[in-house]
């Protein structure tokens, strides 16, 4: 079933057609509050009246002209303005290609550069998404050259890929900030774990590694999951060796696992929830429906008027 929804993902024609039906737009509400910069905003008081923080994401990627990067990067100026004119406690993440990562890396990076001061200058954060192995390097590459100019950045890595070990310790220099997630794209077995266990026995050790290596320094970690036992593992293994939960942070996506985000934030975790928004949501719908059977459920309940 995950094979089938990432491969919807891919599908130009689903793509084209799939977003117009009214039982894909009821379903995709839970994950998103609406397609505006507004409706996203709105959504970040309930959760800071409980001391969560959001992340913001204008969905998109694989542009196709360098002048819709100009765009891109303009909104997300204006929508690090509106986080500081509303006085939320929100950062803003944004996916390279977004920018023009297959168009040209210099003004993908200049970009990077504009947005992460602006950011810096209002007291919030920029983050790079992570995509499918395809821009890895390429990826990692631009958050070397950009954090060496702002450190108010961080990157996202998944624990799915088998070099994510070593691009940790290539970032470690850096005091990088590092959101770790699982994995979300359809990834071969040569350069990705497929099993379940491989795979979060592999977050786990990473993450608990990252935390006793940089506890001496400025690191930062986010821990991108919604697998609640994982992250309760970790502040457990970290504990024990006087790492407490205030070094990490967890991050979740808007609607998934509502409940629980209010409860670890009550439990003395910080919690953090990425809300997306925009009116390119097909793919990224699709890949969330592939992570985790739940999703799925509730996708077929929407098909009920």
């Amino acid at each position: 079933m995950r094979r089938i929804f990432l491969w919807a993902a891919r599908n130009r024609w689903l793509k084209e057609h799939l977003p117009a039906m009214p039982f894909m737009q009821r379903a995709v509400r839970r994950f998103m509050p609406g397609v505006t910069m507004a409706s996203a905003l709105d959504a970040a008081a309930p959760l800071q009246a409980a001391g969560i923080a959001t992340m913001y994401t204008r969905l998109g990627e694989n542009l196709e002209a360098l002048s819709e990067a100009d765009e891109v990067a303009d909104h997300y100026v204006a929508l690090l303005d509106e986080i500081k004119e509303r006085g939320i406690s929100g950062e803003v993440s944004v996916k390279p290609t977004q920018l023009g990562l297959d168009l040209d890396e210099e003004a993908t990076l200049a970009h990077l550069i504009r947005i992460a001061e602006h950011a810096a200058t209002t007291g919030s954060y920029l983050w790079i998404d992570m995509e499918g192995s395809a821009y890895v390097e390429r990826t990692i590459r631009l958050y070397e050259r950009l954090r060496a100019v702002q450190p108010r950045t961080g990157i996202c890595l998944q624990a799915y890929l088998k070099r994510t070990a070593s691009d940790i310790a290539r970032l470690m220099p850096l005091e990088p900030a590092i959101r770790l997630v699982k994995g979300a794209y359809d990834e071969p077995a040569s350069i990705a774990y497929r099993d379940k266990r491989r795979v979060d026995s592999n977050y786990v050790g990473l993450a608990v590694r990252f935390l006793l290596d940089g506890r001496d320094r400025s690191i930062r970690l986010g821990l991108g999951t919604h697998d609640v036992a994982l992250i309760e593992q970790i502040a457990e293994q970290v504990g024990s060796a006087g790492i407490g939960r205030d070094r990490f942070e967890v991050e979740m996506l808007y609607g998934i696992r509502v409940g629980e985000q209010y409860r670890l934030a009550k439990a003395g975790y910080r919690v953090a929830t990425l809300i997306a928004y925009g009116e390119h949501w097909y793919p990224w719908y699709m890949r969330r429906l592939a992570e985790r059977p739940a999703n799925v459920t509730f996708a077929i309940r929407s098909l009920i008027p």
